[in-house]
């Protein structure tokens, strides 16, 4: 459902995203070598050795500058950086094996980026074949990497693919030249209709296309054409984000913000793609995230067992996520660390035998129940809070809360709350009322992207 323009204009504040919580920049970084050391071997006792771990490898490589980008990357065309850094990736992992108790059990792997595609096939292979070489890979395990459709080459897909990869999701982010051109994305429909037809043909059973609103020079009539493209390839998944637009921390973003959308506009474009996607059999997953009925995401949200991390919606139950390569981040349901993000420091701390985390955070019991209702109200869109956490809000988020619920964007009961149709789109806001840490440090110059 739509929710009202005076809803968007009162609620379209700077908000967490919540891949994690705490969120990054309240984590207390804390965090010594011997306390991560001794993290991972009582995760991986308590759980990580039966139900598995999955794995996220940065991959922080690109030929070109995106400029509306705020991942973590290095610009270049030098491939010879390929060898080193795999083997850097391979010594922070042989780092971890020594920790567990046994063989691990693999439940996962995603190759993000940068564009992991930027590296070649036979690269990615001595990568990949060398993890799970290492590992006992389980039954349901999910493999699964982004690619640039312009460099996504048949050999990568086919390669992947021997190795136990069969989702790939590919970064459209808009079809119209004009966007292309502002953004420096320039990718012709061909060259995504080659790519989705090859991952097809290699037997991938997940295509997600990355798509965003709120672009410059993007407009109903832009975004009807985009769309258009996108019905013919018909992806399974479609992740449809919102343009995040901060200059001051992304500079190159500063050459286009005279054509962004304004703030009716860019929800006017979010509407559109919603509705059109709903109209081709799409089902919202939330936060974004659109599925087709058939795939197995839909199917994770409608029987419950839905989960999001710091790659967003997935389907793995594995609580040990373990980021790998530079600038990666690390979920392993009892504290979180994040790697150095300066590729050459990230290399070079391993002569000495240094992990390369440069910030953690060891969750608290109280952390812990924050946490999981944060994951109920974005992965079942209810939650029931523990009397301790209740109490423990303060009485501008308990207000905050009553007044969602006059807005019609929530319903309490008790400790329950349970997210409207209307408040789906701003769960973001809502979350934010049980973040305890985002509450007591309000003061603290935290840059987060508009809810909206």
């Amino acid at each position: 459902m739509s929710i009202s323009a005076s809803l968007i204009k009162k609620y379209n504040i700077p908000a967490p995203r919540y891949t994690s919580y705490p969120t990054v920049p309240l984590w207390e970084n804390k965090l010594n070598t011997q306390s991560w050391e001794d993290l991972v071997r009582l995760a991986f006792r308590n759980f990580g050795s039966e139900e598995g771990i999955s794995l996220y490898i940065h991959l922080p490589f690109c030929e070109s500058l995106c400029t509306y980008c705020g991942c973590t990357k290095r610009i270049t065309k030098n491939h010879s950086v390929e060898n080193s850094y795999i083997e850097a990736v391979l010594v922070e992992w042989n780092k971890y094996l020594a920790l567990f108790s046994k063989k691990p059990k693999l439940a996962g792997i995603h190759l993000g980026g940068g564009t992991p595609t930027f590296f070649a096939p036979e690269a990615l292979h001595n990568l990949l074949s060398s993890i799970i070489s290492s590992s006992e890979v389980l039954d349901h395990a999910e493999f699964s990497f982004e690619g640039h459709p312009n460099n996504t080459t048949a050999a990568h897909l086919s390669g992947l693919a021997l190795l136990g990869f069969d989702r790939v999701s590919y970064g459209i982010q808009d079809f119209d030249e004009q966007v292309q051109q502002a953004i420096h994305r320039i990718q012709p429909v061909d060259k995504v209709r080659e790519a989705t037809e090859n991952a097809r043909k290699y037997g991938y059973s997940s295509i997600n296309f990355d798509l965003i609103y709120g672009l410059p020079h993007q407009t109903i009539a832009t975004m009807k054409a985009t769309f258009e493209e996108v019905a013919k390839l018909a992806p399974d998944r479609i992740a449809f984000y919102s343009y995040a637009h901060l200059p001051t921390a992304f500079p190159a973003q500063k050459s286009f913000e005279s054509h962004l959308p304004d703030q009716d506009e860019k929800r006017a474009l979010y509407e559109y793609g919603k509705n059109y996607l709903l109209n081709l059999g799409y089902e919202d997953i939330g936060m974004d995230h659109f599925a087709k009925p058939s795939d197995p995401l839909h199917r994770a949200k409608r029987e419950g067992k839905l989960h999001r991390n710091f790659m967003g919606y997935t389907t793995l139950p594995a609580k040990m996520l373990i980021g790998l390569g530079a600038s990666s981040i690390s979920d392993i349901y009892l504290g979180y660390s994040q790697n150095e993000k300066n590729i050459h420091t990230y290399q070079e701390s391993f002569i000495g035998g240094q992990w390369p985390i440069t910030k953690g955070h060891v969750l608290t019991q109280e952390d812990l129940a924050v946490k999981n209702c944060i994951l109920d109200l974005i992965c079942r869109h209810e939650t029931v809070l523990p009397i301790s956490l209740w109490e423990s809000l303060g009485e501008d988020n308990l207000w905050n809360l009553k007044e969602m619920e006059c807005d019609g964007l929530l319903k309490m009961s008790g400790n329950k709350i349970s997210v409207t149709n209307e408040g789906i789109a701003l769960i973001r806001n809502i979350c934010m009322q049980l973040d305890l840490r985002l509450t007591q440090n309000h003061a603290l110059p935290i840059k987060f992207s508009n809810a909206i």
